[in-house]
């Protein structure tokens, strides 16, 4: 049964940290991530030395690819139940996190969080870690990922007597979290068995860590959909990876969405958290209490295009670095697609390592062709009629050196609407390019994401209008092939740690429309 006090903090305990900024310009984004989640606790005694606040800020910092619309930190002393100290708001980490901010956020362990919504909208309320008073104390949880039963599973909290303040997955899963497990409690709340719990109620699609008391636990759902991962705090000294005594001075844990970042922040790279799997990190270490099966007659159902577009090309995914995916997406695409021309070039930046990996497939050499401004922001002026005609000038420029009388193939991570791809074969050509042949280092997107990535519908996806010689020709480009579904299974799985094919999955529903459960709507 619920706690029947269980509760959200009243807004008025958290004005005082909240701020609100500008966001950066979406409008041209055709898919996005939903979130990040990071944590970290000290190990030895307490009170630390560690700035745990800084390592989170930095953690998320590393992050900011995975969401740019809000962000926010819950740290604790571990002391008692009751005291958390948070401060939260929207836009970037480094807008919302200034002295001020950080100067109150002192503890021993917290967890942090940066957003781009799907489920909810972009408001101040449902930023993230979500931080409940149950009658045992204080919880805060942080998610990444959208619950493909979250009407059910609302119908189920709502049922128990529990209110919810927003739409949020998120802050469902946190409410949820107070229902007692079916076996009863006897002595205090039962953390591992109430996650159990609830994963059992929710089997796709999350990533949490919940904070409560002096522990932080790590929840990841039974498919693997979305990625979580640990690492240990070692000492700027002990740094190196062939130094031998780097186990003997930890001075503390951290769990990630990514790996990105952990060297920057004094991490070294564990393992992933498994599909199903229950951590449990204090200040003793890292514990696993146990996983919760999917379905025998399922496989893994981790998110591909991590691999193709989302993840930071320096994390580490099923044993293998996404950069060296990348480039498998690109030897893959040069087998299939081969293409007479006098250079292999990118769009900056995701495409680049699949461009390098076709260069070394095809034998032709890469060059840079495309220039892209960093600078270009959502104040930049508007577009009169004649810069709109222009299209994307105001994003990239050509090496003219690299592109005049020249045959080339161009690659790209992925084309959604298709709106941008088009601007960039006409700069080219504009520069003297004799031709421009597309490679796209994925499979064409024709389904939505209902599962953590915000994908447009099926009426505004391209693949879904015009197959791959329409599209090259409504773009302008001499040809346009995509990667196939089986050519990107090849390249991810090409590296893979595990070798059992009963224990390989990744889900590909965006490409395929086979969703890994299926869809309450």
């Amino acid at each position: 049964m619920a706690e029947a006090n269980s509760k959200n903090i009243p807004a008025e305990d958290q004005s005082d940290t909240m701020s609100t900024l500008l966001l950066p310009n979406s409008d041209e984004a055709g898919i996005t991530h939903n979130c990040g989640v990071f944590g970290c606790i000290a190990a030895g005694e307490w009170p630390t030395h560690i700035d745990v606040a800084q390592i989170i800020c930095l953690g998320l910092v590393a992050l900011q690819h995975r969401g740019q619309e809000s962000a926010g930190i819950v740290t604790s002393k571990g002391e008692d139940t009751k005291k958390f100290s948070m401060h939260k708001g929207m836009g970037l980490v480094s807008h919302i996190f200034d002295d001020l901010a950080m100067g109150k956020l002192k503890g021993n362990l917290g967890i942090g969080h940066t957003r781009y919504s799907t489920s909810a909208s972009s408001e101040v309320v449902n930023c993230q870690p979500f931080v409940v008073h149950t009658q045992h104390g204080a919880l805060a949880v942080a998610h990444n990922g959208e619950l493909v039963n979250a009407e059910s599973l609302r119908k189920k909290v709502l049922d128990r007597g529990l209110g919810l303040s927003t739409m949020s997955d998120s802050e469902l899963i946190t409410q949820a979290l107070c229902l007692n497990p079916p076996e009863g409690e006897t002595d205090g709340p039962n953390w591992p068995a109430r996650i159990k719990h609830v994963m059992k109620l929710s089997p796709l699609s999350y990533s949490l860590v919940l904070l409560y008391r002096d522990r932080i636990y790590g929840v990841r759902d039974p498919y693997g959909n979305r990625p979580l991962c640990l690492g240990k705090l070692v000492p700027a000294t002990n740094r190196s990876h062939n130094n031998p005594k780097v186990d003997e001075d930890i001075e503390g844990w951290v769990i990630s969405s990514e790996s990105s970042g952990f060297l920057a922040i004094g991490a070294r790279y564990m393992r992933e958290v498994e599909p199903g799997e229950i951590v449990e990190l204090t200040k003793n270490g890292i514990k696993s209490l146990g996983i919760v099966d999917r379905p025998e007659d399922k496989l893994p159902a981790f998110c591909i295009f991590e691999y193709v577009y989302f993840a930071r090309p320096d994390s580490i995914f099923e044993g293998q670095v996404v950069y060296s995916a990348r480039m498998q997406c690109g030897r893959e695409l040069a087998k299939e697609a081969p293409c007479d021309a006098d250079i292999v070039s990118s769009v900056p930046e995701s495409g680049t390592a699949a461009a390098h990996g076709y260069s070394r497939q095809s034998g032709i050499p890469f060059a840079e062709v495309l220039c892209k401004n960093r600078y270009v922001g959502r104040t930049f002026i508007q577009p009169s009629t004649r810069l709109r005609q222009l299209g994307v000038a105001k994003k990239f420029g050509a090496l003219l050196d690299n592109v005049y009388g020249k045959k080339i193939i161009l690659i790209d991570d992925s084309i959604v609407r298709g709106n941008t791809i088009g601007p960039i074969i006409k700069l080219l050509r504009d520069a003297g390019a004799k031709e421009v042949h597309i490679r796209v280092a994925s499979p064409p997107i024709k389904y939505p994401c209902y599962m953590g990535i915000n994908i447009p519908t099926r009426e505004e996806l391209i693949a879904n209008k015009l197959d791959a010689s329409q599209l090259a020709q409504f773009v302008g480009a001499d040809s346009l092939v995509y990667l196939s579904i089986e050519g990107l299974q090849s390249a991810v799985t090409y590296s893979i740690r595990e070798k059992d094919p009963k224990k390989i999955g990744h889900c590909t529903a965006c490409l395929s429309g086979n969703y890994p459960e299926k869809l309450e709507w």
